[in-house]
């Protein structure tokens, strides 16, 4: 009798723990799943960076590449925007943080409601900055200027006059 009732224990003990396991693989099958679906993370050379035209509501004549997420959607993004000789970029805002690190070129950012040439501090490659939510800041490039942006989406631009934003062009 106590042989049938120490086998029945030892059984017992396999049958949970068989279990177990079997729910903890069932587990981490599914999170395998679900992180095949997100990717984990980004590696991407200067040669894989794809470089399209930028979006209607920044001035003609930059060209865009989208390194990480999707700037349109809520979610971090990465993008690069490569930027011609004297290109500008009128007062504007963003409901969100804006991030930026100057790959090479000089980027001239200030702050404020007007474009102003004069008020604006020099970045050069490798500078880094930071506008909180709904700062006004403008920009321009001296020489061919890429710079990496990122923040949480989704990514908005609003101009501080609305006459500026290129979309509603004449």
């Amino acid at each position: 009798m106590r042989k049938a009732a120490a086998l029945a224990v030892v059984l017992g003990c396999l049958c949970v723990f068989g279990y177990s396991a079997s729910a903890q693989e069932k587990k981490a099958a599914a999170k395998g799943a679900a992180a095949a679906k997100k990717p984990m993370h980004v590696i991407m050379n200067e040669a894989d960076v794809k470089w399209g035209d930028a979006p209607p509501n920044l001035p003609a004549g930059a060209k865009m590449a989208v390194l990480q997420g999707d700037p349109g959607k809520a979610g971090m993004y990465t993008i690069r925007l490569k930027a011609p000789d004297g290109y500008k970029v009128a007062a504007h805002w963003h409901p969100a943080a804006e991030h930026l690190t100057v790959i090479s070129g000089t980027f001239n950012l200030g702050t404020g409601d007007k474009l102003d040439e004069t008020k604006t501090t020099a970045m050069t490659a490798g500078a880094f900055g930071s506008m909180p939510a709904k700062m006004h800041h403008f920009a321009w490039a001296k020489g061919e200027t890429e710079v990496q942006v990122s923040g949480m989406g989704p990514f908005k631009l609003i101009y501080v006059n609305p006459a500026d934003d290129p979309t509603k062009a004449k």
